[in-house]
């Protein structure tokens, strides 16, 4: 071993060597944080790195391990180490940079933090730019594909890693007619934005209501493990539920409850607060017995009523699930945009390099939420990362491309 031309022991050797380093390492003073990366520090250092690789490159006939850097031994070997890593990082749950419980040797649950990983991962990029680099300045048409695919790989997972300490994450809690410009991050920390969302208006469209039975004891949903529900899609609907024949008399999407003695009965009621009612009519198929009455879901505003059928079973309507939520906002810059926009799920806007999701609301008010959550995503370096996946399918495309050609060839002699 260590003999040249070095091969595969040597690069496994030297990627082992790297990972007890890191593992030591990790163990003197734990993980480093990806805040001290953040730009400019992240831009500096790869500037840095990859002049002295294109350094290294010139120097590469001198020396015969700079050539081995640039050999297919060093690849596999460097590629393969890390990908066991990042194998060990999808199967070990990752924690947030800020989480100390993550910090604990060896660290696997902040790979990104990790010194065994930092340290693979630039041996990786070394062998990865020093082969890119080889192949960039022999300048034969046949390397395109070779160059366009590994100069892609290259640049996409740099961007990646790099650019994973800018990354912002917020959230912001915004009501009705208040511009809001403050968000928190992760930690809780409140951070000011260089824009300001004002809410006009939150909107929910719901599933029609459900009736379901539930267990008086327990309160489980019946049949247990399983249970059945009535699904009321018309105001004069017709189902069934176990042994038990429901039928709705009235339905009103909007009501209120009001005390009539010792019952409570339910009115139309079209203002903010309103509930959903159902009064309805149950009949027990195998011993006729038979109840009348209403039943609702309830809100914050307006208890829940349910019809007790037996001392065992009870009818109930649980709160209504979202169909689609979204708000009607203004976005406001500091460069002076003004944008009236709509945002839902999986539906973001996009602003000043700030991409914002609708994320939720006040639950406890459900469709009369005054409030709705966004949360904003900022990452400077996602076009870094795409333009090393154009590459990459650009390097696929110019290989079936120049396969076709030389295909075409053999065939003219042939």
């Amino acid at each position: 071993m260590w003999k040249q031309p070095w091969g595969y022991k040597e690069g496994y050797v030297i990627c082992g060597g790297l990972f007890l380093t890191g593992l030591s390492l990790q163990a003197a003073v734990g993980g480093f944080h990806l805040e001290t990366l953040a730009y400019p520090i992240n831009l500096l250092a790869a500037v840095v790195f990859f002049l002295l690789l294109l350094l290294l490159h010139f120097f590469r006939r001198k020396f015969a391990a700079l050539r081995w850097l640039s050999s297919y031994q060093a690849a596999i070997s460097s590629i393969s180490s890390l990908a066991l890593l990042t194998l060990v990082m999808g199967l070990v749950k990752q924690l947030p940079s800020y989480m100390h419980e993550g910090d604990a040797w060896p660290g696997f649950a902040q790979m990104l933090s990790n010194w065994a990983f930092a340290f693979l991962f630039v041996w990786f990029i070394a062998v990865l730019g020093m082969t890119v680099f080889l192949r960039l300045f022999s300048a034969q048409w046949k390397d395109i594909p070779f160059v366009l695919n590994h100069l892609g790989l290259l640049i996409a997972l740099t961007g990646a890693v790099l650019g994973s300490a800018d990354i912002q994450q917020l959230e912001m809690n915004t009501l009705v007619g208040r511009p809001q410009w403050m968000a928190t991050n992760e930690r809780g920390d409140v951070l000011e934005l260089p824009l300001a969302i004002e809410l006009h208006e939150f909107s929910i469209e719901e599933y029609p209501p459900k009736l379901m039975l539930i267990d008086n004891e327990t309160g489980d949903m019946l049949p247990k493990g399983k249970p059945d529900h009535f699904l009321v899609e018309d105001s004069a609907a017709v189902g069934k539920l176990l042994d038990w024949d429901v039928a709705v008399i009235t339905k009103l999407p909007m009501a209120a409850g009001v005390p009539t003695g010792d019952t409570l009965k339910y009115v139309e009621f079209h203002s903010v607060g309103a509930t959903m009612a159902l009064y309805i009519r149950v009949s027990h198929r195998k011993t006729g017995e038979t109840h009348e009455g209403w039943v609702s879901c309830g809100n914050y505003m307006f208890p829940y009523k349910a019809m007790r059928l037996n001392e065992k079973v009870s009818l109930v309507m649980p709160e209504p699930e979202p169909k689609r939520f979204y708000s009607d906002v203004t976005v406001y810059t500091e460069s002076g945009k003004t944008i009236r926009e709509v945002i839902e799920v999986n539906k973001p806007v996009q602003v000043d390099g700030w991409k914002i999701y609708q994320l939720g609301y006040d639950e406890s008010k459900g469709r009369w939420s005054d409030v709705s959550v966004f949360q904003l995503v900022r990452d400077p370096w996602l076009p870094v990362v795409y333009t090393g996946i154009l590459m990459m399918i650009a390097g696929a495309l110019a290989l079936f491309v120049f396969q076709k050609r030389k295909e075409g060839v053999h065939d003219k002699l042939d």
